[in-house]
């Protein structure tokens, strides 16, 4: 999981494990890695790294791949690394055949797996849907997405209506300390400045 900062178990038997929704919710894991395609023969994947630390795929025994359909439990081989991409075999996984299916499924960890977050880190997953609010109290909107840039994390906001809606315009706040005064996870509540002329543009 690619965590957002200010300024900026063995798994032995068997190789696939089914988890149901039932036992594993989205909000009981975090996703690292998207599969763009195979490598080579083998059954390795090349997997796009959603985690600001690709190398910690290094320390990883196993991610869960959601086909879509279910959720598989993967036991992880082998890692390693091309470019910006990370490379991984999967135990069990032996042909181009047997992971061909799998382009374009997203990778997730469980969260007790999950880096540990230092303060004021947050995981974009626990932002996102997450209301926003002036720092006078009123309810500004909902943060929609994260924009990665050199310098800082960009919140992207929808705004609300007065009647509770949303009126489909949307602000960027910067995730800056100047700007971000507050943000409670398990209350889904961010406390924001708006710099002067931000509701403007």
């Amino acid at each position: 999981p690619r965590k957002l900062q200010f300024m900026q178990g063995r798994f032995k038997t068997p190789l696939f494990l089914h988890v149901t929704g039932k036992e594993k919710s989205m909000e009981d894991v975090l996703q690292v890695g998207i599969v763009t395609s195979t490598h080579g023969i083998k059954g390795e994947v090349k997997v796009f790294p959603t985690t600001d630390d690709a190398k910690r795929f290094q320390r990883l025994k196993q991610v869960i791949l959601d086909t879509g359909k279910e959720k598989i439990s993967l036991r992880i081989e082998h890692v390693k690394f091309f470019k910006n991409m990370v490379i991984l075999k999967f135990a069990g996984l032996d042909t181009m055949d047997d992971v061909v299916k799998y382009r374009q499924k997203s990778l997730y960890v469980e969260r007790k797996d999950a880096v540990k977050l230092q303060k004021d880190e947050y995981f974009i997953a626990d932002l996102i849907d997450i209301e926003v609010f002036t720092e006078e109290g009123a309810r500004l909107g909902r943060l929609t997405d994260v924009i990665t840039t050199g310098a800082n994390d960009v919140y992207v906001v929808r705004l609300a209506q007065a009647d509770g809606g949303e009126t489909g315009k949307e602000i960027l706040i910067p995730a800056i300390r100047q700007c971000i005064l507050d943000v409670n996870i398990e209350e889904k509540k961010m406390t924001v400045h708006l710099l002067e002329g931000l509701l403007d543009v």
